[in-house]
């Protein structure tokens, strides 16, 4: 079959492989041919409440069965999908994205009602939550659950569902932090999508024998694409776990399904190398890891000295790769037969990258400049904001992606640093202006400055940095308990500290590098 976009390939998979095991979780496995039956019915069900070509509808949900089908069923109909951190608990910034985006709906779970009653509130486009764990005498107002619209009594042997789709139409929208405050919604069309997967497929040469892990969180892209979606493609089956942590529930599903593909952020790989010791050590290795081929990292930057300890410990290669919300994601990545310890990879295919200095000028080989990319996964844009898509692509029309990096002779790119002041945590993005902004609300703060410090999972922690005004009296206590009112968890400080000035430049612009050095220092200081 000619796979030109979503619908396709959930076609594909049940016309070539229907009898499949597609997913499995702790609960259940469906079939290739079951999952096209729920997603057809799920599709009839968002129809029926109104939702059409072009809507969007949000997804705050963990992962499951039910977090793909809901996607794939809206993406049957021509509607968005609009997946959501459900990290994101505050009911201001989850109105925001509802709002930007008009979103006629909501697929969660009861555990993040609470939020999105809130949010929901505040959303007018909003006609339905439906709740995938939840009975019609649990639900209020416009909740319903999901059960409403997945199973309507649908015949899909009878009831042809679906409409016309272009290559380039809207997929889904992905909301990504600005560096000014606000979110911004990624576009990503199904050709994005699809030439993602075909071409990391051909990089890597994975087989529809192997059997994947999704532990990573559906929202984010690495996961969806690098996970779901191909899978899908390959018609290989998806091992699905709600979450990261506790590790146990997905150690045994790996040990139940035999896993052979396993990805996942370097912290995580950091701490599975810990782990590793003695007879505990064995069983991790031998029981649940014992057929794993092949490990895959993104969203962070990987250590050299984690991911050969890794290695050396598991005997599982780990292939790097590198990418973001803007390029669906995949952009570089390693290949068994072709790999650097340190790199991120070399292009897949239909994708360019250069390195460019800060007038935009191309770079020669191993000069160190912003990444800039262009090719099959860009994305055609931010939802609604026409500026702030002018000002993320070159003159020439380049992608600029905020990175640091540098090209070596043989095409393998490296990652230098980050350009703007982004901090990484569990391979979720966190902008330092945004918290700065909000520990600026407080009465007793007059500057404040945030900085990433890297901890030994490879892992980053958040630490503040407050002046006080004149006469202010608040304390360390007092303001870390501001910043537990104000923060969701990923985003808050673990430490603060008050001091007397900050140090800045000649044109008094915060020297965040003097900080992060000192604490550097600091913490060299402590391990001698």
């Amino acid at each position: 079959m000619n796979i030109k976009n979503l619908n396709d390939l959930v076609d594909d998979a049940a016309l070539e492989a229907g009898d499949k095991t597609a997913y499995a979780t702790a609960e259940e496995s469906i079939t290739y041919g079951e999952f096209r039956r729920r997603v057809l019915a799920t599709a009839a069900g968002f129809a029926a409440a109104g939702v059409k070509k072009g809507d969007c509808v949000a997804i705050v949900h963990r992962n499951s069965i039910v977090f793909v089908q809901a996607y794939l069923g809206l993406n049957r109909i021509g509607a968005i999908a609009v997946p959501i951190n459900f990290m994101v608990q505050k009911a201001d910034e989850l109105a925001y994205m509802l709002n930007d985006c008009r979103a006629v709906g909501i697929v969660t779970q009861r555990e993040f009602l609470k939020g999105l009653r809130g949010a929901a509130a505040k959303t007018p486009s909003l006609t339905r939550l439906w709740v995938s764990d939840a009975a019609q005498d649990e639900c209020k107002d416009k909740e319903q659950p999901f059960s409403a619209v997945s199973s309507a009594g649908f015949d899909p042997d009878r009831t042809a569902i679906g409409v016309e789709l272009d290559e380039q139409d809207t997929a889904s929208i992905l909301y990504t932090s600005g560096t000014t405050g606000n979110p911004k919604g990624v576009m990503l069309t199904h050709h994005n999508f699809i030439t993602n997967c075909e071409a990391t497929l051909k990089k890597v040469g994975l087989k529809s024998s192997d059997v994947g892990l999704c532990i990573l969180p559906m929202f984010h892209s690495f996961a969806w694409t690098g996970k779901v979606l191909i899978c899908l493609r390959l018609k290989a089956k998806l091992v699905i776990a709600p979450a990261i942590a506790p590790a146990k529930p997905w150690l045994k599903l790996m040990a139940r399904h035999g896993v052979t593909l396993f990805a996942a952020v370097p912290q995580i790989y950091s701490v599975l190398t810990k782990q590793c010791c003695g007879l505990q050590g064995f069983f991790l290795r031998w029981l649940f890891f014992r057929k794993v081929r092949m490990a895959i990292s993104g969203a962070a930057p990987l250590s050299p000295a984690v991911q050969k300890d890794f290695e050396k410990t598991f005997g599982i290669p780990i292939l790097e790769g590198y990418g973001l919300t803007e390029t669906s994601p995949v952009m570089t990545i390693n290949a068994l037969d072709q790999r650097r310890v340190g790199s991120v990879g070399t292009t897949i295919d239909g994708v360019q990258v250069k390195i460019v200095d800060d007038a935009e000028r191309e770079l020669a080989l191993g000069g160190e400049g912003e990444i800039c990319v262009r090719g099959d996964c860009v994305m055609k844009g931010y939802y609604n904001l026409p500026e702030a898509t002018r000002e993320a692509f070159t003159k020439d029309g380049w992608l600029k992606t905020g990175d640091i990096g540098a090209l070596d002779s043989d095409g393998f790119l490296f990652i230098r640093d980050r350009k703007k002041d982004m901090i990484i945590i569990k391979g979720l993005k966190v902008f330092s202006a945004q918290v700065e902004a909000v520990l600026l609300e407080h009465p007793a703060v007059e500057e404040a400055a945030i900085i990433g410090i890297p901890d030994e999972h490879g892992d980053e922690t958040i630490k503040a940095f407050v002046v006080l005004k004149k006469g202010a009296d608040a304390d360390k206590a007092a303001l870390m308990k501001f910043c537990r009112a104000k923060f969701d968890g990923y985003k808050r400080p673990r430490d603060l500290e008050i001091v007397d000035a900050l140090p800045k430049n000649a044109l008094q612009k915060v020297l965040k590098r003097a900080l992060r050095q000192q604490e550097l220092q600091k913490k060299a200081a402590g391990a001698a």
